[in-house]
């Protein structure tokens, strides 16, 4: 795609290349939900991902990474997978890795959650009982080496713990907005009401929220959550004209379509959460992962009348875009796109997806290598299954435009 993806004999656009970094095996082991990182003072990536013993949820075992350098002819050399071995609690499984990396100190935070033994989400949900920690590890070196883990669970969910019945992070990246502070997006089963102890049926639902540090890391706070149903999730700071800042919310959400909603006051709680009808959802719905990145003041090769006529594609309202990625199909999960948000502070700006892969398609995670001004990310997918393995393809901006035009949408 970045090489210059061409029409196929169909009609349809090309696929990207893919690079499986993560394959099942034949023993059962299965690799699932993917997070990704580019640390451009390296130019190196790490992929993260879980290894299960089999694809259930409750058969997590560990974290697993993979570093990939980038190379002057604009390809990566991968190193072999490695296991997180501190990244761990006892008699706990460790799901949902999220990176973040804090640039002034050079902290690479990985953040996760540890569940006790082989408790399923639905049993906490049904007892609203949680069994779930919040942890991290960090690295001062890269990724190279990393500390043990910190359970913060006590210090920053404290009290609250005891109304939700489970929660989680991310999965995917978080984000360093401009001031400094770091975003964790995470969720958290609510349980408004309970009845002997137990939560009254059908009342518990899942709600995004972010984990937020405004000291560099040094120490972490929880944030309001969403009015709103709403689960996994991911941020991406907006910077409009006038330089400020806007925290992007888009969350998993059930009834087919996405769940967006601002924060004007970085993450502390988020404003007027609304269904984003672009942003299609299969039934039970699927993670999906956003970015922010400088909108280009010029697109040269997006359409014929901006060829034409040289015309500024600066957003007016904004100097950030975004891209989101999530399988496209409403039925099932299927056909992994790619969407742009040129304006991105209005619920209506995302063009049509271009899809990058046809087929069965998951959970997935975005990176933007600025330096490059390239994209990249790791996706789930396969050719009878997602759970086949999980793969790293590289795009441009152009080559999401090329096919993205809002010029046959549909005005709603």
């Amino acid at each position: 795609m970045g090489n210059g993806a061409s029409k196929s004999s169909g009609g349809e656009e090309a696929e990207p290349q893919k690079t499986p970094l993560f394959e099942s095996e034949p023993c059962g082991a299965t690799y699932r939900i993917p997070a990704l990182i580019y640390l451009r003072h390296r130019r190196s990536f790490l992929a993260f991902a879980e290894k299960r013993a089999s694809s259930a949820d409750h058969d997590a075992k560990i974290l697993v990474m993979r570093r990939g350098a980038l190379q002057q002819d604009g390809s990566v050399q991968w190193s072999s997978s490695q296991q997180l071995s501190t990244a761990t609690l006892p008699d706990h499984r460790t799901m949902n890795p999220c990176p973040v990396y804090e640039d002034q100190n050079r902290t690479l935070f990985l953040f996760f959650i540890c569940v006790l033994r082989r408790c399923t989400e639905t049993q906490q949900i049904v007892f609203g009982r949680n069994r779930a920690r919040l942890c991290f590890v960090s690295s001062a070196d890269d990724g190279q080496t990393w500390s043990q883990t910190t359970d913060l669970t006590d210090a920053v969910i404290g009290e609250s713990v005891h109304k939700w019945a489970t929660f989680g992070v991310g999965p995917g990246h978080g984000v360093q907005l401009e001031n400094g502070r770091l975003i964790v997006p995470a969720y958290a089963y609510y349980v408004p009401y309970r009845c002997c102890s137990f939560p009254v049926p059908y009342t518990v639902h899942p709600h995004a929220l972010s984990i937020y540090s405004v000291d560099r890391g040094q120490t972490w706070q929880l944030g309001q959550m969403l009015r709103r149903k709403s689960c996994e999730c991911q941020m991406a700071e907006i910077i409009d004209h006038e330089g400020r800042s806007h925290l992007y919310c888009n969350a998993r959400n059930t009834g087919g379509h996405r769940c967006e909603a601002l924060s004007e006051n970085s993450g502390v709680c988020f404003d007027k959460p609304h269904t984003a009808r672009e942003l299609v959802e299969p039934p039970s719905g699927c993670q999906g992962s956003v970015i922010g990145f400088p909108a280009p003041e010029f697109v040269p090769n997006d359409d014929a009348e901006s060829k034409a006529c040289g015309t500024s594609l600066l957003s007016p309202d904004t100097q950030t875009w975004l891209l989101f990625i999530h399988p496209t199909n409403r039925c099932s999960r299927r056909d992994m796109g790619v969407y742009l948000n040129r304006s991105p502070l209005h619920s209506s700006g995302w063009d049509r997806p271009r899809i990058i892969h046809r087929g069965p398609s998951g959970y997935s995670d975005l990176a933007y290598h600025g330096d490059l001004e390239r994209f990249s990310c790791l996706m789930e997918c396969g050719k009878e299954s997602s759970l086949e393995q999980i793969a790293f393809v590289t795009f441009t901006l152009n080559d999401v435009m090329q096919t993205g035009s809002k010029k046959d949408k549909k005005i709603r």
